[in-house]
């Protein structure tokens, strides 16, 4: 499944401002923080993660033409906010969803199976 693209771009111009207030401390939220591939500029993009073993897995609840995946894809990382505190994440791995279930951990693992998306994306976090 995927959501549609109208909603993608509703959350973009209304959505995200509002949770960008929120998502960095929130426990089911994080804000990742990457760089246009083309435009330099830095932006924040609010996103539902999953803790795994080696740092954090999003689900591609818009499938995987987004520009925030294309970004980090290009740069080989970007920042996460969680749960308070900011580390960096590199290493992006675009892998159905049944490929990355094995990775999530702690308690949100149930919902990651339950949720009805097709693609996930990995990314390592950096110690420090």
């Amino acid at each position: 499944m995927q959501l549609p693209q109208w909603l993608a771009r509703f959350n973009r111009h209304v959505t995200n401002p509002i949770q960008r207030m929120w998502a960095g401390w929130a426990p089911t939220m994080g804000i990742l923080e990457h760089v246009g591939r083309k435009s330099g500029r830095r932006y924040r993009t609010p996103l539902t993660v999953f803790s795994t073993r080696d740092g954090v897995a999003i689900l591609l609840t818009y499938g995987p033409d987004r520009d925030w995946l294309k970004n980090i894809m290009a740069t080989g990382g970007g920042t996460m906010r969680r749960s308070g505190r900011t580390f960096p994440v590199v290493n992006p791995r675009v892998m159905t969803k049944a490929e990355a279930a094995p990775s999530v951990t702690g308690w949100m693992r149930p919902l990651f199976a339950l949720l009805p998306f097709a693609q996930a994306v990995l990314l390592d976090r950096l110690p420090g």
